[in-house]
């Protein structure tokens, strides 16, 4: 599995041509929160990507953070997106946002942990096949969140 940004078509293949089996592009939120986190790239060009990887056969990791300051209505906006893939993904990362001091998200509120739970909850309802994980923040978690 490997992470390198948005690719186009013949990268994907050369990828796939290489030997690839997952490539990880996160969609991280949802669309209509997207523009307040990331400008550098759109959310078309994300799921162009998605796209791309999986039309040259090699199967698709991708999730989103959770404690960007997104209301509840984005993270079911974010599992609806991933949901509704043609093919959902194999592999569904969600991660807790780790605040680091100093940075712009650095003050945001904590997530409560049984909206956490019901997140992933859902993640796992809305996409049974789909592995979806704990990721990042799960370090700070307490066994009883991780469960």
């Amino acid at each position: 599995c490997m992470t390198l940004g948005t690719l186009s078509e013949s990268q994907a293949q050369r990828l796939a041509n290489a030997g690839l089996d997952y490539y990880n592009h996160n969609l991280d939120t949802s669309p209509e929160f997207y523009g307040n986190i990331i400008t550098t790239r759109t959310y078309q060009e994300r799921l162009d990507t998605l796209e791309k990887v999986r039309e040259a056969g090699i199967k698709v990791c991708s999730g989103g953070i959770v404690g960007l300051g997104e209301t509840v209505k984005d993270r079911a906006g974010l599992l609806l997106q991933l949901a509704n893939l043609p093919t959902p993904p194999e592999s569904v990362p969600i991660n807790m946002l780790v605040k680091v001091k100093g940075t712009p998200l650095a003050d945001n509120d904590d997530v409560d942990a049984f909206d956490f739970i019901r997140t992933i909850a859902v993640a796992r309802i809305m996409m049974p096949t789909s592995y979806v994980r704990l990721s990042a923040g799960r370090e700070q978690m307490n066994g009883q969140t991780q469960a």
